[in-house]
């Protein structure tokens, strides 16, 4: 059977940057989503995050998820090595990169996959769950038991990625497959949203507004506090 799907999706430059360094892929049509969140300054970071979703939009609609899923995964290896050689190609050495993340959907089911710390939720059942984990060092502090999860967004080193697209000369795609529902409703999210606006924030959000309203909800409640980084998202809704 196959579903429909509603979606909707938003990106804002923020308060204090001059530049909007993230990319947003929302194509229903072809039933991938993905955001990217780049880095390395001008003309590097949004590099990066373009050539992540330009790949990304040419997996082909046809093949099941799992073909896809590998598909999404070999264009984010092309892409990470582009990336490293363009960052080598300067004067100066650069690491010229992206984290992203990214769903498919397909057959009934929905493929999810990341590098980074731009995160994926599912809100089911007026629950939300995060698909993604995130790719980053507070993250490795707190599953050591080093920090407290409560405190590691507001850890000095909270925006230290250990994955991202175009970092390193061997990419490792992390990705979770799972069962669509009607009613399931999917949020791809840069850390720009989800260092500001907790969980169960989302969820209220999510679980009682139209699609369009959550998402300018959101980007309102990041410029109400002060929007230091750049924002983005993608909101879909299985009908």
């Amino acid at each position: 059977m196959r579903m429909g799907i509603d979606c909707v999706s938003r990106t804002h430059v923020g308060l204090r940057r001059k530049l909007n360094e993230d990319a947003i892929l929302n194509c229903p049509d072809r039933n991938i989503w993905a955001v990217a969140d780049g880095m390395g300054g001008h003309e590097a970071g949004e590099v990066a995050s373009a050539r992540i979703v330009d790949a990304l939009s040419t997996i082909p609609v046809s093949g099941n998820l799992k073909s896809r899923l590998e598909t999404a995964v070999a264009l984010l290896e092309s892409v990470n090595c582009s990336l490293v050689d363009l960052g080598k190609s300067g004067f100066q050495q650069r690491t010229i990169g992206s984290t992203v993340a990214g769903l498919i959907t397909c057959e009934g089911g929905y493929a999810c996959f990341w590098a980074g710390d731009s995160r994926a939720y599912l809100l089911r059942d007026g629950a939300i769950l995060q698909l993604t984990r995130d790719h980053s060092l507070v993250q490795e502090l707190v599953d050591a038991g080093m920090l407290d999860a409560d405190m590691a967004e507001n850890h000095p080193n909270a925006n230290v990625v250990t994955r991202a697209v175009g970092a390193t000369e061997r990419l490792q795609v992390d990705s979770v497959v799972g069962d669509l529902f009607p009613g399931d409703t999917f949020l791809l999210a840069s850390d720009g949203l989800t260092r500001l606006v907790k969980d169960q924030e989302l969820l209220g959000e999510l679980a009682h507004q139209p699609l369009d309203t959550a998402a300018d909800r959101f980007i309102e409640l990041v410029l109400e506090r002060g929007a230091p980084d750049n924002v983005s998202l993608v909101i879909l809704r299985v009908k």
